[in-house]
This record gives C-alpha cells, sequence and structure tokens, in this order.
C-alpha cells in the first residue's frame, strides 16, 4: 500500500517498540487501526460518491456506448479477418479438368513457364557450343602461331 515491504514494517515495529514502550504499543497499533479504518470508509464513501456523480451524469453509457461503437464484433472486424485468413490460405486448383478460369490460367502458366525453361535451356546450350567453338579456334591458332615459329630458321646472334 505505502511501497512498504516486510524489512521495512520490521524496522518500523522495532523503533516503535524502542520509543513508545511495550506497554503503550497495543493502544498506538489499535489507534493507528481505527485511524486506518476511518480513512479506508472515507475513501470508499469517496468513491461511491464519484460513481453515482458519474452515473447520474450518464458517464457509464457514454462509456458503454463507446465501448460497443469499438468493440470488433460489431466493426465486422471478425469478418475481414476471417476473409483475410481464407484469401491466405487459398491455393488454386491445378486440374484443368474441371473447368474453372483458376485452373485454366493455372495450366497455361505452367506450359508458358516450361517453354521459358526450354527456350532458356536450349541458348545456354547454343552459348556453350559458341563459346567451345570460339575456344577451339584459339587453341588452334595458338598451336599454329607454335608451329610457325618453330619452322622459321632463327637469325644468327651478332
Amino acid at each position: 500500500m505505502f511501497g512498504l515491504g516486510w524489512g521495512e514494517m520490521i524496522v518500523v515495529g522495532i523503533v516503535a517498540l524502542i520509543v513508545v514502550g511495550p506497554k503503550e504499543l497495543p493502544v498506538m497499533f489499535r489507534t493507528m487501526g481505527r485511524f486506518m479504518g476511518k480513512a479506508k470508509g472515507m475513501a470508499r464513501e469517496f468513491t461511491s460518491a464519484m460513481n453515482d456523480a458519474a452515473d447520474s451524469a450518464g458517464v457509464r453509457d457514454i462509456a458503454r456506448d463507446i465501448q460497443n461503437a469499438t468493440d470488433a464484433r460489431n466493426l465486422g472486424l471478425d469478418k475481414v479477418k476471417e476473409a483475410a485468413t481464407k484469401f491466405e490460405s487459398w491455393e488454386p486448383k491445378v486440374d484443368a479438368k474441371d473447368g474453372s478460369e483458376t485452373a485454366k490460367l493455372s495450366a497455361e502458366r505452367a506450359e508458358a513457364a516450361k517453354k521459358i525453361h526450354d527456350y532458356s535451356a536450349k541458348k545456354a546450350a547454343e552459348r556453350k557450343a559458341d563459346d567451345a567453338r570460339k575456344a577451339l579456334a584459339d587453341a588452334e591458332a595458338e598451336l599454329a602461331r607454335a608451329n610457325t615459329s618453330k619452322s622459321a630458321p632463327e637469325e644468327p646472334k651478332a
């Protein structure tokens, strides 16, 4: 209540025992208890008076209206969440036999993807073949240069 722990309460009790004395300590605690009871009673009475004033002013009605206005069910947010969940878990049908539009689109997309993959593979193979032909031509040219330089007579050194 006051932010005092058991350790602090024991220290306060020991100091009170020393200052007040063991004879007067029960009387002091009884008086403090009565005072605390009166303070709690006044706080309770004040709270109930404030609640009554709020009730007569219609604050509770306004608070209830605001709470109802912001309730997710009243706003339809539960339906939005349900729709979002359905949308996230939706997967198109791949079977083109059922005749649905999504299935047709899915089949068309799969066919287009296969064509793209095949075309890419073909172009990659052609590029590798071209690179191999160029490497072979370069190697033959280098070999021819090496053969011509060996067959040419060496010039005498001066």
